[in-house]
């Protein structure tokens, strides 16, 4: 099995006014896990990240924020690499977020009322 394949059975794409959300799947071997993690977070904009087995059951869900990075990572990876070491063939969920500026012509515009 290759490092690691882009899965595209599941993408998905989710719209509001302020911020796109679209959902990509991975499919890694157990020894490549940590690697395509660190990977993916580096790559940026991203909200969240889950581990699953074979089966579909969610091992372990990674919420990221814009502040979590390098050294409060570090035990979250460890955890990640033990998943890997034990199971062999798992797929990486991840959730990234896209946000749209507001123009100034979007902003809503304060009325005023004569009272």
């Amino acid at each position: 099995m290759s490092e690691a394949t882009k899965e595209t059975t599941h993408e998905s794409q989710e719209e509001t006014k302020h911020e796109k959300v679209t959902t990509e799947e991975f499919k890694v071997n157990g020894e490549a896990i940590v690697g395509k993690v660190k990977e993916i977070i580096r790559e940026g904009n991203i909200r969240r990240i889950t581990i699953k087995n074979d089966e579909g059951k969610t091992l372990l869900e990674i919420p990221l924020t814009l502040g979590v990075v390098g050294g409060l990572l570090m035990p979250t990876l460890a955890a990640i690499g033990a998943i890997g070491a034990l199971i062999a063939n798992l797929s990486i969920k991840v959730e990234r977020v896209e946000r749209h500026e507001v123009a100034e012509e979007e902003k809503p515009t304060p009325e005023i009322v004569n009272a």
